[in-house]
This record gives C-alpha cells, sequence and structure tokens, in this order.
C-alpha cells in the first residue's frame, strides 16, 4: 500500500491564496483616498485589484499543477475571492458608483452558493460550472472597470459587462440550486 504524498501547508499555491486576501485591506484604502475619486489613487486601486484577481488564476493553476491542493486552500481561496469581489462591489457601492442592488444580487447569490455547497457537502461536491466561472471573469472584469476612472466609452463598456456578469450571475445561481437537489435526491435514492 503506497502512502499519499503530504503537501505542504505552506506552498506556493496557499502563499498567493493569502496575498490576495492581504491585498484586499491595502485595495479597499486605495479606492477610498483621496475622496475615493483621485485618478493617482483609482488607477492604484486597479491595479492592486487585477494583481490580486490575477493571483485567483494562478494559485489554481499551480495547485492543480502540481498538486498543491490541501483543505486549507479548498477553503481559503473562495473566502479570498469573495473577500475582494465583495469588498470591491461594496466599496463601489459606498462611492455611489454602483448602485446598491447590484452589490446585494451579487452577495446574495454568493452566499446562497457557498451554503448550498455546504448543505449538501456530506452526499458530495458541487464542482465550478463553466457558466460559474465565466460569471466571475465578467464580475472581475466589469468591477476592474469601474474601479477605474470613468469616462462616457468606459462607463458604457463596464455597464453592458456587469450586466452580463448579472445574468451569469442569476443564471448560475438557480443552476447550483438545481443541481444540490439533484445531488440530494440521488445520495437519498442510494440510501434505500
Amino acid at each position: 500500500m503506497t502512502e499519499a504524498r503530504k503537501v505542504p501547508l505552506l506552498n506556493v499555491a496557499n502563499i498567493l491564496t493569502m496575498a490576495r486576501l492581504a491585498l484586499v485591506p491595502v485595495f479597499l484604502f486605495s479606492l477610498f483616498e483621496a475622496g475615493g475619486f483621485d485618478t493617482t489613487w483609482r488607477l492604484i486601486a486597479f491595479g492592486i485589484f487585477a494583481v490580486a484577481s490575477f493571483t485567483d488564476h494562478i494559485d489554481g493553476t499551480l495547485a492543480r499543477k502540481h498538486g498543491l491542493i490541501t483543505d486549507f486552500g479548498k477553503i481559503a481561496d473562495p473566502i479570498a475571492d469573495k473577500a475582494l469581489t465583495g469588498s470591491a462591489l461594496v466599496g463601489l457601492s459606498i462611492l455611489d458608483v454602483l448602485p446598491w442592488w447590484i452589490t446585494i444580487v451579487i452577495a446574495v447569490r454568493e452566499v446562497g452558493v457557498t451554503l448550498l455547497r455546504f448543505w449538501v457537502i456530506r452526499y458530495g461536491v458541487i464542482p465550478a460550472s463553466r457558466g460559474g466561472k465565466a460569471k466571475t471573469l465578467a464580475q472581475v472584469i466589469a468591477i476592474g472597470l469601474f474601479v477605474l476612472p470613468q469616462n462616457d466609452v468606459l462607463q458604457l463598456i463596464a455597464w453592458v459587462i456587469m450586466a452580463v456578469a448579472l445574468v451569469l450571475t442569476i443564471v448560475t445561481g438557480i443552476d447550483y440550486v438545481v443541481r444540490a437537489f439533484k445531488l440530494k435526491a440521488r445520495a437519498g435514492r442510494a440510501v434505500l
């Protein structure tokens, strides 16, 4: 019998996840500095948001490619993602750049899907779908565009991408609900 390879907790994927989490308050500071609408500070905030968002792609790729998946990473990665996008949405709503209803719709979906995953975890895992990944990408691009100093063209592009993100947010949220109930029903039939 072969022994399973022990993955160290302190690995590059987990370090990137923790760096992303550590960048959240730095991003918020930059976003709100000088009243929240200073061009230089908004560009700094965008740079921090872009780097933090990119670490999400890198840490997952490295974890899968090099077998660095840990229980810590499985928990910390989605927390770091939601902390970054959630704080950006709340910050943009506080600055009155985004309406609060958009932030609330996205937050309710994210919290709801997380709770659904915990609810069905004893029956199996609901993996991220392609729609969920597209939703995340659309949200990150839209948020990044809203963080940038605005002009009419950029604002129009940001609103179009945010509209796509909202549709994907709602559709994939419904998909997760359906998949969670199907998973639970299958597990219930297997017990019988």
